[in-house]
């Protein structure tokens, strides 16, 4: 321990790296808070949860739009199967008649 305390030149580093660390952590944090994300701890839970009205109106109206925007794509995968539908059965007819008539030219 005394050698790394004799040696200055070891510390400047070691320090300088702690200070990066702790600037990074305090910025990412005021990010977050600018942002309106929640602050978590560690394990990923809020560490304060908002339950205020504003959040419980948020939430219900992101829920709405949830659910509006699934009844729409519900809607467009039915547009696009009667697209696929079409697509094929008129490349399929094409072929039997475009068959009929080799077989008419043939005959």
């Amino acid at each position: 321990m005394d050698t790394i305390l004799a040696n200055p030149s070891i510390l400047w580093p070691i320090g300088f790296a702690c200070a990066v660390i702790t600037l990074g952590w305090v910025a990412t944090t005021w990010m977050r808070i600018k942002n309106g994300y929640p602050l978590e701890n560690q394990w990923g839970k809020s560490v304060y949860p908002k339950t205020d009205q504003e959040a419980v109106e948020r939430v219900k109206l992101l829920t709405n739009e949830n659910a509006e925007l699934r009844a729409e794509i519900g809607s467009m995968k039915d547009r696009l199967a009667n697209v696929e539908r079409i697509v094929t059965d008129d490349s399929h007819r094409l072929t039997q008649e475009i068959e009929q008539l080799r077989d008419k030219r043939t005959n």
